[in-house]
């Protein structure tokens, strides 16, 4: 049997263990993030999405980092091309908890970090530069269920030959 995708889309997936000796470079960056940064490049560059590269990679180190940081287990990142010139990445933790602005609304509810704060920006750069967002938590609630995380994903809409933003509607409760 066959399987037939859509012209153009891709998937990659890397799991990102919580490494101790990933020790911390270039203000807060574990290595984890810039294991994931240089995965999104090469895919990005190698199916011809430079348009999107800047901002997915920064984004995407913002939602590594911030899964290495406030879990002790390991991380997963999936880069998938969607129809359009979509791009989702998913970044799956062992922690349950969802932050704005990826929980319920209100969306805005992330606050801008003060001047002089060295940490307090990726979410807000999240709810800024992405063009969609979500996150659910993993496992089903019940009584034997000890929580397997949650997945926080982004959208980037890719660039028309203008340079314009296309137009894309997104399913932002049906993240695939």
């Amino acid at each position: 049997m066959d399987t037939v995708s859509p012209s153009g889309t891709w998937s990659y997936a890397l799991r990102l263990p919580h490494d101790p000796r990933a020790a911390r470079v270039a203000r807060n960056d574990p290595r984890a993030a810039r294991v994931a940064r240089m995965t999104v490049r090469a895919a990005l560059s190698g199916h011809g999405r430079q348009e999107s590269l800047d901002t997915v990679a920064l984004l995407t180190s913002e939602l590594v980092t911030n899964a290495y940081r406030h879990t002790h287990g390991p991380a997963s990142l999936r880069l998938t091309a969607l129809a359009n010139g979509r791009l989702r990445v998913g970044v799956w933790d062992s922690h349950p908890r969802i932050p704005a602005p990826f929980g319920e609304p209100p969306w805005d509810s992330v606050r801008p970090a003060p001047a002089d704060a060295e940490e307090g920006r990726g979410l807000r750069l999240v709810q800024e530069y992405a063009d969609a967002w979500g996150g659910w938590p993993i496992g089903d609630g019940g009584p034997l269920d000890r929580g397997a995380g949650k997945l926080l994903w982004f959208e980037v809409r890719g660039r028309g030959p203008e340079g314009t933003r296309k137009g894309v509607a997104c399913d932002v409760a049906g993240a695939t």
